[in-house]
């Protein structure tokens, strides 16, 4: 149960959905952000870009967060949800292209601590072929989602168990994006 009364059925909106049922007006703004980042028009697929919110989700341990993202990532990757555990669980030995596994290592240094995105892992993403616009999108993901991560996790929001209860608010996410997610008479993508 959360720490305050959202006012919905967790069960029905679990995690970020919740809270952002609870607060529409700051709703809006905050999906704006993931439509643009993870689904726009992009040098790096949505599946990549999903990733990269996984993996930080993962480093923050925000159950939630990484599960859904994990799912939405797997379902628009052609390796899925076995190239995102071997991301998560090694990324020195994942099978990501160089380009992706330096940007993750940005991803990972801004999650820590943003001082932490040094010269040197910029011009090693830069060495594999990332543009600048992968770079910045790169440090606002991971930025965004450390914000993300604490919202659920400060808020005590229910987390569904069941990993495989992801697969259809992907398949929703993929199909109506997440300005979606702030009708009022969207039938939730809530997991099982």
């Amino acid at each position: 149960m959360a720490h305050i009364d959202l006012g919905v059925d967790e069960t029905r909106y679990p995690g970020i959905i919740g809270p952002m049922r609870f607060r529409p007006e700051t709703a809006r703004p905050l999906n704006e952000l993931a439509e643009v980042l993870l689904r726009g028009p992009h040098p790096l697929s949505p599946g990549e870009r999903e990733l990269i919110a996984a993996y930080v989700s993962g480093l923050n341990e925000c159950e939630f967060c990484c599960t859904s993202h994990s799912a939405f990532a797997a379902a628009q990757l052609d390796a899925g949800m076995p190239l995102v555990d071997q991301v998560r669980a090694d990324l020195d030995s994942a099978p990501v292209p160089a380009k992706l596994r330096a940007l993750l290592r940005i991803a990972a240094a801004v999650r820590d601590d943003g001082r932490k995105v040094t010269p040197a892992l910029v011009e090693a993403a830069r060495a594999e072929g990332a543009s600048d616009l992968e770079i910045h999108d790169t440090v606002l993901i991971a930025a965004a989602f450390c914000m993300y991560n604490r919202y659920v996790d400060g808020l005590g929001t229910l987390t569904p168990d069941d990993p495989s209860g992801y697969a259809e608010p992907a398949r929703w996410i993929i199909e109506r994006g997440y300005l979606a997610l702030t009708d009022p008479d969207a039938t939730s993508p809530a997991p099982d």
